[in-house]
This record gives C-alpha cells, sequence and structure tokens, in this order.
C-alpha cells in the first residue's frame, strides 16, 4: 500500500525516483527500494508526507483523507 501510493505521488508530481531520492536525502537504490515494499525510517516516512502535503495515516493506509489535520 505505502509502495503504490509513493509511486503514484510521484508521478502525479511529475518526478523521477532519483529526483524525489535527492528531496528527501536517500540514495537513489535505498528510494527505490521504498517503491518496491520496504517500510521507510520514521524520519522519511515524515519527510515524504510533508513534500507531498499528504497525512501519514494516508501513506501508511489506515484513512482514505490524504489531506492533513492542522
Amino acid at each position: 500500500m505505502f509502495s503504490e501510493k509513493i509511486r503514484l505521488l510521484r508521478k502525479e508530481h511529475g518526478m523521477t525516483q532519483a529526483e524525489m531520492a535527492k528531496v528527501i536525502n536517500m540514495s537513489i537504490r535505498g528510494y527505490q527500494d521504498l517503491e518496491r515494499g520496504v517500510m521507510p525510517r520514521s524520519d522519511k516516512l515524515l519527510a515524504i508526507a510533508e513534500f507531498y502535503q499528504v497525512s501519514i495515516d494516508w501513506l501508511m493506509g489506515r484513512t482514505d483523507k490524504r489531506e492533513v489535520n492542522r
């Protein structure tokens, strides 16, 4: 679920895996692993959610609401 969502978000923003890896300060291989199903560390999860302005709960499949509750 997480891997599908980050792939969807990356494509919606017209970014490559290399570009996204740079944004969240990861190696390209590390980012590719996330899109293959490896679960991220909490700091990377937060960085992804903040960059895309989506909730961590949505990324993790706990809710259908993308938006962050502020």
